[in-house]
């Protein structure tokens, strides 16, 4: 089990219920909301093809430590770009 295979799991999970529940609605913009949800669908799907590729590749180890790399460097940038738009109001 790595990083970007359980983020993957949980945001492809995440798709499939909130566009089945938008779809069961009545409004017609909660219906079309939840068929444009399925157009996000390939991105995790794709996460998931790479995740297993380079666990193939290069094993448990490394890519669970490059995946926290990573997912480090997004959190910092998320918390970088926080404090600027706190710094510009």
């Amino acid at each position: 089990m790595t990083v970007f295979f359980a983020l993957g799991l949980l945001s492809l999970l995440g798709i499939i219920v909130s566009s089945i529940i938008l779809t069961t609605r009545n409004g017609m913009n909660e219906r079309l909301q939840g068929w444009v949800n399925l157009l996000w669908l390939p991105v995790p799907i794709l996460i998931i093809i790479i995740d297993r590729i380079c666990l193939k590749k290069y094993g448990v180890k490394k890519s669970n430590k490059i995946q926290l790399y990573i997912l480090g460097a997004l959190i910092l940038l998320f918390i970088l770009n926080l404090l600027r738009l706190q710094i510009q109001i």
